[in-house]
């Protein structure tokens, strides 16, 4: 088995409204940085309170940031 931090993630942004597709917000990295990353609360709509984070939950519902392995 390989060490997980030598893995590569990518960071996908998933939406619950069914006719929005996910993407992936970045590309190749460790499961460090993605793990950070989806810790930080301006990465899901229930927690978001920037300006831009609001505004895209005002246009597309419910969203949040995860991660999978590549």
């Amino acid at each position: 088995m390989t060490d997980p931090e030598l893995r590569a993630y990518n960071i996908v942004r998933f939406y619950q409204s069914a006719g929005i597709r996910r993407r992936i917000v970045r590309e190749r990295v460790t499961l460090t940085v993605a793990q950070l990353h989806c810790t930080n609360p301006e990465t899901s709509s229930r927690t978001a309170k920037g300006k831009v984070a609001r505004a895209r939950t005002r246009r597309v519902g419910a969203w949040f940031d995860g991660y999978e392995e590549r």
